[in-house]
């Protein structure tokens, strides 16, 4: 069995902390760039240029790309034939996830919920562990910033409402937000599974890069659906009008139970942080 020392975790955590908090993925660069170049408001192609202009600051100066640097979740495959010496797995991502935010001078905004007494180092990181075959361990890492967060939603759907229902529950649910996640937004959609699986799909699916097309030819077409269903929108960058409100439209679908259609939509702004490494 292959061990993976602990230390590497901390530090591969908090690199990554740092990094997505600085640096936008050139996935998501590549389409603000494209958005500026087709849309026709001019108003919406300052609003993007002023967005890649902050990613260029943000590179040169190492400072965040926005003030809320986000809770820190993070989505963890650990494979069956590694193991973590020199800690538990959980410590040791939340130990990186407080030194990251610590060195990279990140807003720290994990806080009690009712109290909203600040835990004060970015803790505790919101973690999913998966079992996956072999011998290495993958750790992604996301920035998930309130304003686009609150506007996500799970509901439970009559299976009889089917892609019909689904289809206008996630664009009544991106009108309703409008300009608040800061768009233009990055969808992610989960379909399937149980109430709380639903929604982890959903929040998972954003880490696809923005440019690739699902395998699955019927799911990529439901995702093209709707990315030109809620561009008709017409909220645009920021809300102020324009043709892009959103980046891309990501679904994971898995089987559900026979009496239930459970679909969450996660909503995240265009500042869409994310890192991966394998140890």
């Amino acid at each position: 069995m292959r061990e993976i020392q602990g230390t590497d975790v901390v530090e591969a955590v908090a690199a990554m902390c740092m990094k997505g908090n600085t640096e936008l993925p050139q996935d998501v660069r590549a389409k603000l760039e494209q958005a500026m170049a087709a849309e026709e408001s001019p108003s919406a192609r300052e609003v993007l240029r002023q967005l890649l202009e902050n990613a260029d600051l943000a590179h040169e100066t190492k400072l965040p790309l926005c003030q809320d640097c986000g809770l820190a979740v993070l989505f963890v495959e650990v494979g069956d034939d590694c193991r973590i010496v020199g800690g538990n797995l959980r410590e040791l991502i939340n130990e990186g996830v407080r030194k990251g935010y610590a060195d990279g001078y990140l807003r720290k905004s994990a806080c009690d919920p009712l109290t909203r007494a600040n835990t004060g180092d970015g803790t505790p990181a919101v973690i999913h562990f998966d079992m996956v075959p072999g011998d290495k361990l993958k750790i992604a890492y996301m920035a998930k910033g309130g304003g686009a967060e609150n506007m996500s939603r799970v509901t439970m759907l009559a299976p009889a409402q089917g892609w019909e229902g689904i289809k206008k529950f996630v664009i009544e649910r991106v009108a309703e937000a409008g300009p608040n996640p800061c768009p233009p937004t990055i969808i992610g959609i989960g379909i399937g599974g149980t109430f709380e699986h639903a929604a982890k799909i959903a929040k998972r699916s954003l880490l696809r890069k923005l440019d690739d097309v699902h395998p699955d030819p019927k799911i990529a077409a439901m995702e093209k659906e709707l990315e030109e269903a809620l561009n008709a929108l017409g909220i645009g960058p920021m809300g102020l009008g324009g043709k892009t409100t959103v980046l891309g439209v990501k679904i994971t679908m898995e089987p559900c139970h026979l009496a239930s259609l459970p679909l969450a939509v996660n909503v995240q702004c265009h500042s869409q942080r994310h890192e991966e490494v394998e140890l």
